[in-house]
């Protein structure tokens, strides 16, 4: 239980701060508040790569649990639990920030929960999320790998960056969620527009992770070395 409850409290890191911060910023107004918005999110995957990294694997991410899963990283136990518990955790973070604006809505910048919607069209929305997941979920295989040898220590911090990279993207397409759980807590809260396009941010992550899955395993170099 404990690997899954590290994936919960890193999950609730991950939200609390990166939506956060998206909502004190208002993220989307100007240049400033984007790159703000992405920094978050990328310092707060690197802060907890190395708080939980060694207990769980630091996933934080449904889609990354299922990348992990189909390179048989995982059991389906694991897969199912972490997924789980991570969303679990994104709730919670949400309500936390909920409450906090509920409270004192004068102090808030953006939108209550910082909840993921397409700018543009949903299909849009949903390539934006199955490329810039598979960008991402490749990078957590790739980083993590053994066939890197000493330089999968820095996995934490070159997982961060890129998700830095992939939200300064992003953001102006669909806020960036590269994560179902990530999505599904602020929507909850969030409600209206939200909800009813929370399917792209489940349905175009897992599609990216499973092809990321993919490209891995066709260039990964692990097998030939064993």
């Amino acid at each position: 239980m404990k690997k899954y409850f590290a994936e919960l409290v890193g999950t609730f890191v991950l939200t609390l701060l990166g939506c956060g911060t998206a909502v004190s910023l208002n993220c989307g107004s100007d240049t400033a508040s984007v790159v703000g918005t992405a920094i978050a999110f990328g310092l707060a995957v690197v802060a907890m790569a190395y708080t939980i990294g060694g207990i769980s694997g630091c996933h934080i991410n449904p889609a990354i649990t299922l990348g992990v899963f189909l390179n048989g990283g995982i059991s389906g136990k694991d897969c199912g639990m972490y997924m789980l518990f991570q969303t679990i955790g994104a709730i919670l973070a949400s309500c936390v920030l909920w409450v906090l604006v509920s409270t004192s809505p004068e102090l808030a910048q953006g939108t209550t929960t910082g909840a993921n919607a397409c700018s543009g069209t949903v299909v849009n929305g949903l390539i934006a999320e199955i490329v810039l997941t598979c960008l991402f979920v490749l990078v957590v295989l790739g980083a993590t790998s053994k066939t890197n040898g000493a330089t999968n220590n820095f996995a934490g911090l070159a997982i961060g960056l890129s998700l830095i990279l992939i939200h300064l993207v992003g953001i102006h397409y669909t806020g960036t969620s590269v994560n179902p759980a990530r999505s599904i807590g602020p929507a909850l809260f969030e409600g209206g527009k939200a909800i009813e396009q929370l399917w792209v941010f489940i349905v175009g992550p897992f599609i990216g992770a499973a092809c990321a899955a993919g490209i891995w395993k066709g260039i990964n170099l692990d097998k030939e070395t064993k």
